[in-house]
């Protein structure tokens, strides 16, 4: 079997994203980085036009569907897209555009508590996750996003995030007072629901 044949089979049977080192790891012997990535270019040429994609993330490379092929196979998949909350939503974004945040930096971007059910949504969809701990009174954990999170949002970095600006009010209303270091966050605020 040629180590294209086999690449392609094994990009088509995982359901998870596959490293180069595992690509390359799977040919005997190994694969040289230059030889993979002709192999990969191949790949992609070949199934150019169709309705499946090579694509790579920030997970490893993957093939999955493309978006104009997208609306017809949804009807497929029985199960609905999962719709968030607005406090899930601006909980990501304030964890993706400022990590490592707390909580407590959270909250105070906010305004309003953050609810235990929020948090726990964003780890249960593997989108965020503790990295340490701040050094201050208390300890109080440092959260970040996944790889999972940049997979799920077709990104290889961070860096590709769309601008804040550009998020508007559907994220974060008031983005200019929300990161200005003289306002300071109301103690008195009520905890927002999921």
């Amino acid at each position: 079997m040629t180590p294209e044949s086999l690449i392609e089979a094994a990009l088509l049977t995982q359901t998870e994203p596959l490293s180069e080192k595992a690509m390359r790891e799977l040919c005997t012997p190994p694969l040289s980085p230059d030889k993979l990535i002709d192999v990969l270019g191949s790949l992609k040429a070949r199934w150019q036009n169709r309705a499946l994609e090579l694509v790579y993330s920030a997970e490893g490379w993957r093939f999955q569907i493309t978006p104009a092929a997208y609306p017809q196979l949804a009807s497929l998949n029985d199960t609905r897209t999962p719709h968030y909350s607005r406090a899930v939503m601006e909980t990501l974004a304030i964890i993706a555009y400022q990590q490592p945040v707390t909580r407590g930096d959270i909250e105070n971007i906010r305004g309003v508590s953050v609810s235990q059910n929020v948090m726990q949504t964003l780890q249960e969809r593997g989108w965020i996750e503790i990295i340490g701990q701040r050094d201050s009174i208390g300890k109080p954990s440092l959260w970040a996003t996944t790889d999972q999170f940049l997979s799920d949002l077709q990104l290889t970095s961070l860096a590709e995030l769309p601008p804040l600006t550009e998020l508007g009010e559907l994220i974060l209303p008031e983005i200019p007072e929300l990161f200005s270091p003289n306002e300071e966050a109301s103690s008195t605020a009520e905890p927002e629901p999921v």
